[in-house]
């Protein structure tokens, strides 16, 4: 039996969001139940604009990268760009080659396939080499490849990799790294996909077109009449900061350290005559100031802030209201800044925004597959695509197999796209033709995606078919696993499971045991295995732990991939007992709800929806919410499906309505222990429900119990 458990919160915490964000009482106490209290993490619930996310040149070797691009394309050099064969390398591959060949990059583009391993190969490499390459681009991998890296290097290839995998101890010898995971890269989130790290390199490609790029920018500002405060840009992130208190004449020009920070600088105020006249009034006529004032220029671009002091919008900021920091004058300045220069590109490459937008659809895709957290940017990014898609936009490939899903035109969510289109564009990796996910994104006529779009579907189909084949081999296997390692760990090795479904049969374990899993397999004498977790273990802290038996491995907490040779195998199945016994595992989730709010029967109504809506996108580290009701009573039942998976649809009265409530894979407990005219307290989630083009909404079940 199931605990149910909500969490008890203070008055005090859900009325504090009610007054600074003005969030409604179920909203706020949602919130605050879950521990989403801080500014900073509720920006990116209650806020979609492309201006939070982070800059790309928060990477600190982001401008080397891009200066190595531009020499390239002005010295007409050969570029390859190597990613990977999941949808994240998938998706990064296609939207780094469309932007290099926008600028007339003389670039190409390869995937693992056929039983490549995954990441970079030194057959890649050394095939560049001969058709005289000269920069070699890693997507979504590369991190872990020491060797195939040093190779290039021997061969005069330069290397940048942008990756977002775990880093090793021993980085590779790469000219320049990009990934948010290594400790100096600068970026102040580590859990975006690898995609987002090739659409922050595009994004700082673009950047570079502008006459801002590499410019050295000041903002400085007089507060209070006396305080000189200052700070230096590059690339529109922050550098250095000066602030000085010149009143009472107890510090000079001279000695105050200001003419030195300013030196060379490019000085932009907010209303100049009234920053030139507070200046003159510290430091006497015989100083002379170069000030650009920014006020006139962006008031062309935002007129409201025509007449407006930095005093009067650092009270209207956004960004200061979510800030738990007293953000002050200079802060707004610098928002202010960022948000007019951003404006001023747009307005002068109006293609750009259309190219984010097509490119958001790809980094929405791979932040979903490789599951990563729905918090920070990634809430952001996935809002964005799933707007501009739901507003019937589309990127080209992606509009052709939701076509052929039946999927065009319905209102979609985060799980309609894990659930149905992930996997379908997974499918071609798996079987090692990767490369028919990237045409699709690539190709240039609709017929030809069209093709594309129904061989995914077709490896999609063959997919499920050696999943299920897979998984049959098995037998009871996965039970004496789990009795071997008591209960905490449950390892398959099967010669008969396909390499390309080795990570979904991992994952059907997890699911199965809610442990720990491995699947491995073997061609030749290399075994091949993946891990997916559960209970707070962490995969590559796991397999890091066995040494260096492998022949690579790398991967996230969730999800890992390695491989190993034949005389290793032993090995690896020593060290695996022990470091199981000393494994410690998490709360066993799957025995708790987690409920977000009890609702009354006369809260449950159509708009309940809104409050589902602004929590949007659900995914990792963000559960689809939870309501729990008391008393509903069943008027009536059915059973759904056929075979070993039946499922229970319930039609419940709560208050005055009566709702269709589905549960899955509970088909055996209708009129055993429930039974129409039973009352029941119902855990739900609450959902949209489309058929034949008409939308309503119907409750989940999560868990059922007789009411007391």
């Amino acid at each position: 039996m199931k605990t149910w458990n909500k969490k008890e919160i203070s008055r005090e915490s859900a009325l504090s969001l009610h007054k600074r964000f003005g969030l409604g009482p179920l909203e706020a106490s949602i919130f605050a139940r879950r521990g989403i209290t801080a500014g900073s993490d509720l920006l990116y619930y209650l806020e979609s604009d492309a201006r939070f996310l982070n800059k790309p040149f928060d990477f600190s070797q982001m401008e080397d990268a891009v200066d190595r691009i531009l020499a390239a394309v002005e010295e007409g050099e050969k570029v390859l760009i190597f990613g990977d064969r999941d949808v994240d390398g998938i998706t990064a591959t296609a939207l780094l080659y469309e932007q290099l060949k926008r600028m007339g990059v003389d670039v190409s583009w390869r995937l693992p396939a056929g039983d490549d391993a995954y990441g970079l190969s030194m057959a890649a490499v050394e095939d560049f080499a001969k058709n005289y390459g000269s920069l070699l681009i890693t997507v979504d991998c590369g991190i872990s490849n020491f060797a195939e890296i040093q190779r290039a290097g021997e061969l005069g290839i330069s290397v940048i990799v942008t990756d977002h995998h775990n880093p090793p101890e021993r980085l590779p010898a790469a000219e320049i790294i990009v990934n948010p995971k290594c400790q100096d890269s600068g970026y102040p989130f580590g859990e975006i996909s690898g995609c987002a790290v090739a659409f922050k390199l595009v994004q700082a490609l673009r950047f570079s077109q502008t006459e801002i790029y590499k410019q050295d920018i000041c903002l400085l500002n007089v507060r209070d009449e006396s305080v000189v405060e200052c700070l230096k840009l590059r690339n529109m992130v922050k550098r250095k900061t000066f602030e000085k208190d010149f009143s009472g004449g107890t510090l000079s020009l001279s000695s105050s350290g200001l003419l030195e920070f300013l030196r060379g600088e490019q000085i932009f105020v907010w209303d100049a005559p009234a920053v030139s006249l507070a200046l003159k009034n510290l430091f006497g006529s015989g100083v002379e100031f170069n000030l650009f004032d920014v006020r006139p220029e962006a008031a062309k671009i935002i007129p409201s802030l025509s007449k407006k002091s930095l005093r009067a919008l650092s009270g209207l900021s956004k960004v200061a209201l979510y800030s738990d920091e007293a953000g002050g004058e200079l802060e707004a300045f610098y928002n202010i800044f960022v948000t007019y220069l951003n404006k001023k590109i747009e307005r002068g490459f109006p293609s750009a925004k259309a190219a984010d937008e097509r490119d958001l659809q790809l980094v929405m895709l791979s932040t979903l597959s490789d599951i990563m957290p729905l918090k920070n940017e990634n809430r952001i990014f996935v809002k964005l695509a799933l707007d501009s898609i739901n507003k019937g936009k589309a990127r080209a490939g992606l509009v052709e197999l939701l076509s052929r899903q039946g999927l065009l035109g319905k209102r979609l969510c985060a799980k309609d796209l894990s659930w149905n289109v992930i996997p379908a564009l997974n499918a071609a990796g798996r079987l090692g033709t990767p490369e028919d996910s990237l045409r699709l994104f690539l190709a240039e006529t609709p017929g030809e995606r069209e093709e594309y779009a129904q061989k995914i579907l077709d490896h999609n189909e063959e997919r499920k078919k050696l999943e299920n084949a897979s998984w049959e081999y098995l037998g009871g296997r996965p039970e004496k696993s789990l009795q071997k390692f008591n209960g905490k760990f449950c390892l398959i090795v099967e010669e008969k499971i396909h390499r390309g479904v080795v990570g979904r049969i991992a994952a059907k374990l997890v699911q199965r045991a809610n442990v720990p899993a491995i699947a491995m397999t073997k061609i030749d004498d290399v075994y091949i295995g993946s891990m997916r977790t559960a209970r707070g273990v962490h995969c590559t802290d796991f397999l890091d732990k066995f040494g260096d038996i492998y022949i690579n491995h790398g991967g996230h907490a969730g999800a890992a991939g390695f491989s190993l040779t034949a005389e290793k195998f032993e090995i690896f199945q020593q060290k695996i007992g022990g470091l199981v016994q000393e494994m410690v595992l998490g709360e066993d989730e799957d025995k708790t709800v987690d409920i977000d709010a009890e609702l009354g029967g006369q809260y449950v109504n159509d708009d309940l929806m809104a409050v589902v809506d602004l929590l949007e996108p659900y995914g990792n580290e963000n559960p689809e919410l939870v309501f729990m009701t008391k008393n509903a009573r069943i008027s009536a039942g059915q059973v759904l499906g056929k075979g070993e998976r039946q499922h229970l649809k319930l039609y419940l009265e709560i208050g005055k309505q009566k709702w269709p409530a589905l549960w899955w894979d509970q088909g055996a407990r209708y009129k055993s222990e429930f039974n129409d005219g039973d009352f029941v307290d119902v855990a739900y989630n609450f959902q949209r429900n489309t058929f034949n083009g008409h939308e309503g909404r119907q409750l989940q079940i999560v868990d059922c119990k007789l009411s007391r």
